[in-house]
């Protein structure tokens, strides 16, 4: 059972249902405009999956108290249920810094602990942001070969601007990290020292920065090769 939260008398955060499918058309406007302005991708999704979601119970959305749209998550599966994405986390701008993405990502994590026990829980993201919030959790980062080999999983990148890097290397490499929350390995590890973001955050914004001109390289050696061929056939 999944409780509403009431957060800084402010907002609240609870699984969404039919009282708020009126809110959809915003939720995937706000979600194609905060991918322009980072320069990457949210899965694109239409108002009517953002709608089936709310209806499945496999959505978390956060209103003031005055039912006004602040922030949104989904649930999807893969593999039958193998794996399980907490989806299309997105915030009102107004309300950005605010630890409301904290609280909803929270919530989605939990629905999808209640909902899929032994689902390895998975993400995609460039955001140090969501990186915190994902590492506080208990997931760690991993090699992109380590998520879902189904094609319909990676299709949902399709709408993002880096997509053409993903494809190139096979689903190898990308400006996006992939992370993981093995329910198995962490009952293992409870005991021991889970992964420090903070500790380890500079070090990864070294390699995040390394690992863009590389592959923004990749993709102009690329590009420069079929434009030659391009000229051998004329």
């Amino acid at each position: 059972m999944i409780n509403s939260e009431i957060v800084n008398d402010q907002y609240i955060v609870q699984l969404a249902n039919e009282d708020h499918l009126r809110l959809a058309e915003t939720i995937c406007h706000q979600m194609e405009q905060s991918a322009k302005a980072r320069g990457t991708g949210i899965a694109k999704r239409s108002p009517i999956y953002v709608m089936e979601k709310m209806l499945e119970g496999k959505a978390i959305i956060a209103t003031t108290l005055a039912g006004e749209w602040v922030g949104f998550c989904y649930v999807e599966t893969w593999e039958h249920g193998k794996f399980v994405a907490n989806s299309g986390l997105i915030v009102h701008p107004d309300h950005r810094k605010s630890g409301i993405a904290t609280r909803i990502k929270a919530k989605a994590f939990e629905l999808s602990r209640e909902r899929y026990p032994n689902a390895k829980i998975i993400g995609l993201t460039t955001s140090l942001a969501v990186m915190k919030i994902n590492s506080d959790l208990g997931y760690e980062p991993v090699t992109l070969n380590q998520l879902p080999g189904d094609e319909a999983f990676w299709k949902g990148c399709s709408s993002c601007v880096n997509y053409d890097i993903l494809n190139r290397t096979e689903h190898k490499h990308c400006l996006c990290t992939g992370m993981l929350y093995d329910p198995i390995e962490h009952k293992k590890e409870e005991k021991s020292e889970k992964w420090n973001f903070l500790k380890e955050s500079k070090l990864y914004e070294r390699w995040m920065k390394i690992k863009q001109r590389i592959l923004l390289r990749f993709q102009e050696r690329q590009r420069v090769r079929r434009n030659e061929h391009e000229l051998e056939a004329v």
